[in-house]
This record gives structure tokens, sequence and C-alpha cells, in this order.
């Protein structure tokens, strides 16, 4: 390039179609051309530090910034680091090293991810805003003379000498007009605040500014944007709790202060550095996602870490940063490969020691803060199999009662106690200590043990627990009576006749006030004399479909399903006793006809069934067929007339409805109207 001439030709790709993929098919990325000529100067300036630093460049480093700014339509991106003599423009910018360049463009023309990320020319992508781009550029070696490149998005590019004060580069946007706002202060502002905060050069835009007379002017002071020694680019022994801290503060100004955090630095097999906070999870899963930001050499590629981390382990926050995991240009999409697979063992194993650690160290302390890890370490639990395994160990169950156990220490605890005829354990659970109040006690009472199961990955931690361990039960305490929960011995007989389980089963459930979306069914069972008159459960497994539906949408049928409950009347007793034989009192003499015409009109249906039974369909007559069906309105007749008369009794016996009223409410279930009478009711039987 003597005698300053012009030179002019084509970048060598082969295919013109490069230009417009860039910009139309990155569209939804196109902000990264920011972070990518930003990246490449950062580069070029560790570049020039290294050679200095090996004697290679012997001239004063002096300023070793990068400097973004905005001039009218233009964006230029600065720094004062290697730069590139014209030969090296022909080779890094335009000769696109690639064999068979066209038959690439149209394989992936729909996937400009690919295709830049192949060529390995995130420079490019500056094309994505710019309908002219120039480098000006003058080489670090001596009599280096300065360079200029323009090419205005076309595979034609022109390049002459120029004059530069000082070696390093520039590039030069010229912005187009569909892209207007990254001339904003603010929009450029937030892009370097997104992938530029913790680049190991200084990076500068504009001045900072201080409050004066009203607004916010500029000092002669330059904004430094970036913190150029992040705490995970120092050594753990360098740092105190409070480094650890602020560092947190400053991924995360708004966020509560971490639990605790574990320091990884790993350079073989493959290089990873960062820091992962364990954040104050909520039982009420209050979860962030994409709290994990992944840089490259302290660039910053990406917030959702998927790819990398267990999803499970996507709840955590921090940062890693790792040049060994393999990105394409826009550094947007992890390529799954064997490194990336490591690095994911790798980590869950860091975390799991980390916590094992605490643990065994400071149990008190573990256990202080087992509430904000339990979702964590359960979600995990049960994502992760080799997960799973390590946190055996560590895992800890709460009582009712506040105390703490790890899964060998409660089995030992209850197994003496909580075993069946049938040799299953038995773990008892809670969901809601207040609601289910008197259930506890029932338990207590047989000196039983009871969980808090209250987080909402209890339920399906229980199934989990339930196929790992063998001869293991975990039932709600209320899903039952106590004693048919954990049952020692054979069931009590109960001694009643089939009219009197028909009698109080009509009478009470005539009583059951209309609760929405829930069934209740009247059983009896003889618990003894001392237990409670009238008891309300709930079946464990349709409960627990129900629970499930609620986190699974494949099991939504089971959360359309009305609640199932079961009154058990204790038949032993007196006061379900009492009222038996009041309603006997009250009701044989109007009864005992409809129960001897019922009894009649069932021996006239069995014996009809009993012959047509022994005929084929088609043999059967027209009158025999008529028969059948007026029996059998005639018995639906007579049911609805006793059930009407046990309906009438129980209208005015107060007994009924405040049993009822008492089940209900020991259950969480007596509210507004059905309440208010039960109050009113309980006053006028106590005066």
């Amino acid at each position: 390039m003597a005698n300053k001439e012009t030179k002019q030709g084509n970048i060598g790709v082969t295919s013109e179609n490069i230009f417009p993929i860039i910009k139309k098919f990155l569209y939804s990325d196109h902000d990264i051309f920011l972070r990518e000529l930003v990246s490449n100067a950062v580069d070029a300036t560790q570049k020039l530090k290294t050679l200095s630093s090996v004697g290679e460049f012997k001239g004063e480093l002096d300023d070793m910034s990068v400097r973004i700014r905005i001039d009218g339509k233009k964006l230029i991106v600065s720094d004062r680091g290697i730069g590139m003599t014209a030969e090296e423009i022909e080779k890094y910018i335009n000769q696109i090293a690639f064999s068979g360049a066209e038959e690439f463009v149209k394989k992936y023309k729909n996937d400009a991810a690919s295709i830049i990320g192949h060529f390995g020319l995130g420079f490019y992508s500056s094309f994505m805003v710019s309908e002219k781009v120039e480098i000006i550029t003058k080489s670090y070696r001596e009599d280096a003379v300065a360079v200029k490149w323009s090419c205005n998005g076309t595979p034609e590019y022109e390049m002459t000498e120029t004059t530069k004060e000082g070696r390093g580069t520039d590039i030069i946007l010229y912005i187009d007009d569909e892209n207007k706002h990254f001339l904003e202060k603010s929009k450029i502002t937030e892009l370097l605040a997104k992938y530029c905060r913790f680049l190991p050069i200084p990076v500068i835009f504009g001045k900072k500014q201080e409050w004066k007379d009203g607004k916010y002017v500029d000092t002669d002071e330059d904004n430094v944007i970036n913190n150029v020694n992040p705490a995970w680019t120092r050594k753990p022994g360098d740092l105190k709790d409070e480094d650890y801290k602020t560092f947190y503060r400053e991924l995360y100004p708004m966020s509560e202060e971490p639990l605790f955090w574990i320091h990884l630095n790993v350079d073989y097999p493959f290089n990873l550095t960062g820091i992962l906070y364990f954040p104050r999870i909520k039982t009420n899963m209050d979860i962030h996602k994409n709290k994990i930001q992944l840089y490259c050499n302290q660039v910053f590629v990406t917030d959702s870490v998927e790819g990398i981390m267990p999803e499970f382990m996507t709840l955590l926050h921090g940062v890693l940063d790792s040049p060994d995991i393999p990105l394409n240009v826009s550094r947007s999409y992890l390529q799954s490969d064997q490194n990336v697979k490591k690095i994911s063992t790798h980590i869950t194993k860091k975390v799991a020691d980390r916590l094992e650690e605490i643990f065994k160290n400071d149990r008190p302390q573990f256990e202080d803060k087992w509430n904000d890890l339990k979702i964590f370490i359960q979600y995990g639990m049960l994502s992760d199999e080799k997960f799973y395994e390590r946190t055996l160990k560590f895992g800890l169950f709460k009582d009712v009662d506040g105390k703490y156990f790890t899964f060998d220490e409660y089995k030992t605890l209850i197994k003496d106690g909580q075993t069946d005829k049938d040799g299953t354990l038995v773990y008892l659970y809670s969901t809601n200590p207040n609601d289910q109040y008197s259930y506890i006690q029932a338990a207590k009472d047989k000196g039983y043990s009871v969980l808090l199961f209250d987080g909402q990955l209890d339920i399906p931690m229980v199934g989990q627990l339930e196929q790992k361990f063998e001869k293991t039960r975990y039932v709600r305490v209320d899903s039952d009576t106590v004693g048919n929960i954990i049952r020692k011995e054979e069931v009590q007989a109960v001694n009643l006749s089939e009219d009197q389980k028909n009698a109080l089963q009509e009478i009470f459930k005539s009583r059951i006030p209309a609760i929405e979306k829930a069934d209740f069914y009247v059983s009896f069972e003889a618990l003894g004399a001392e237990s409670t008159p009238v008891v309300l459960t709930q079946s464990e497994y349709m409960r627990r479909m129900r629970d499930m539906a609620s986190i699974q949408p494949g099991m939504s049928f089971y959360g359309e399903l009305p609640d199932s409950y079961n009154l058990v009347l204790n038949t032993d007793h007196k006061l379900v006793k009492k009222v038996l034989e009041d309603e006997e009192k009250a009701c044989t003499d109007k009864i005992e006809p409809i129960l001897n015409d019922i009894k009649g009109w069932e021996a006239r249906q069995h014996d009809l069934r009993e012959t047509q039974n022994k005929k084929k369909q088609e043999e059967i007559t027209e009158t025999e067929k008529e028969d059948m069906t007026n029996t059998n309105k005639k018995l639906d007749e007579l049911r609805q007339q006793r059930n009407q008369i046990f309906a009438d009794y129980a209208k005015e016996n107060r007994l009924v409805s405040q049993l009822i009223d008492l089940a209900l409410l020991s259950n969480g279930m007596l509210k507004g109207e059905s309440l208010s009478r039960f109050i009113k009711r309980s006053a006028e039987m106590i005066g």
C-alpha cells in the first residue's frame, strides 16, 4: 500500500448472502454487537499487555482503557491495544476462512448464529445495526502505518492508508435508521451494564455525573462502567465474608442477604471459576430462575444456564466463568458436549459437598437455614439421582414441635412405635398443625411422632421416599383414625345391625352442610368410649393425587375431582349411642312398617333377579322386565320415605348437627353461615 493508494476488493466469502442473513436472522440478538466489539477491544488490549510483560513491546503502555462514545449518527469503540497492519486486516477481516462458504450459507441460512459462529466473526455482527462500518487502526509495531478500512454491508470494501495518533483501533459504526436507539446514551449504558460490567480492562463511557443546580452535569472524571477485578477472579483466601456479600449486592442490588456461598476454582480437567450463592427461598416456591450469569473470560454470555447446570441448580444465584464452554458467536446458546456435562457434574458435587460440610461443621446453623434450603434440596433430590444419593446424609425432617432429624435418625426414633401389624413403618405428617391440631394430639396420645410437611415439594418428595425406602408409608395425620393409620391389631367389630347403620348414616348425612367441591360419606368404627365421637378424615391417595395435579399438568384430571371426606362415627361413644337410642324412641312406630315393606320388596327383587339371571337377555319377557322396573321403583319410594323420616328426626336433634360441626371445625372446614349457626347453637345448648 505504498503511495497511499486505495485498495478495493471483495471480502473473501464466495456468497453475497452473508450480510442479509446477518441483518435478518440475528435480529432478535442484535444488541450483542456491542459486546462483540468491546470484547475484541479488550482482547487487543490484553494482548499488548502480554507482549509488554514478555519484552516484545518496549513502549509505554499508558492509558489501556476501552472507550465508547456517541458522535451524531456514529457509535465509536476505541482501544489502545495491539492494532492491525494492512496485512492483518487482510487476514482477519477480509479473508473469511471457510471452505465451501456458499454451500454452508445455503445450508444454514435460517440460523445466522451458526453461520457467524462457524466463521468466528463477532466483528461482523456490527452490520446488524449499521449502514456502514469503518476501522481506523494502527499497529503497535515500530514504523507501523495507520490504515482505514470501510464497508457498507456488501462484500465490497475499501482500504487506504490514513493518519492516526498512537496505536490501537477505532471501530466506527454508522447506525442505520432502523436502529437509531443505539445512539441513545441510556441504551448504550444498559448494554454495557449487561455485557461488560466485569471485563478485565477499564471500559469508559462518558463522564461521571453529579447533581448541580437542580440537574445532573458531567464532571471531569471518566465514567468507568466495569469492575475489572470481580470477586470470582480473586483467590478465596484473599476474600472475607463481607467481600462475598458486597459482590452479591453488586449482582443483585435489591435482594436479601444470601444464606451462604460456594467459591469454585477448578483448573483440571477443565477451567471453571465462579461464585454460587444460596438465596433465601421460602417454601411458597418464590423462585427466580435465570439469576446465574455465565461469563467467558469475564465477558457476559447468558443468564440462561440450563444447558450447563442441572435445572434445580438454576435456583441458585451467582456467576460462572469458563473458557472451556463451547459457544457460538452470539454466545446465547450453549452447545452440549462432554465438557459441559463434566462441568455440570462437578458443580452438582461441589454444591452437595458444601451443604454436607456446613451440616457437619455447624448443624445448628444448617437447621436454622433449613426452611430456606429445603425447596432447593428437595428439587435436587427429585430431579437428580446422584444429588439424591449425596443428600441422604444431610436431608432433614422437621416435626410439628420444630425438632430436626436426619432420615436415619427419624427412622430409629419411630421404628418401634410406628410399625404396623404388617411390618410397615408408618410416617405420620401434618400440612397445617393448626387445622389438624386434634388429629396431631390423637397421634401424640398414642406416643406417635408427627412430621411437618408444609412445603410445595413435600408431597412429590413423599412419593419418592416411599419408593426408595422399603416397607414404608407416609400418611397425613387426618387421613383416617389414628388406630386405622397404624393398625396394631385386627379391627374391632362394630356392633350395629344394618338397619341401625342405615339409620345413623341417613341421620348424619342429612345434616352435613353443603360445601363446594366436597363429597361426604358416613362410616362406622369402634374406637373406644374415650375417643372422639365423630372424626372427619380424607383419603390419603385421592388428596395426594390432587396435590400432585397442582404441580404436574398431566394429572390435571385429579384436580377437577371433588374432595372426598369420610365422616367416621365412633359407635363406642355415648353421644353416638344416644343419637341412635333417641332415634329408635322417636321413629320406631313410623319406620317399622316401612322397613317391613322394604324387606318384602327386597325379597321380591332378589327372586326376580334369580329368575332372570338364569335366562338369556332375549328370553326375558316384557312382563318380567316391567315387574322388575316396578319393584325397583317401589323400593326407591320406600327408601325415600324411610330417609325422610330420619332427616325429619335429625332436623329436630341439635346433637347431630353439633357433632358434625365439631368434626368440620376440627378440620378447618366450618365457615360462614354454618359457623355462625354452630356458635349460636352451642350457646343455646350450654344455656
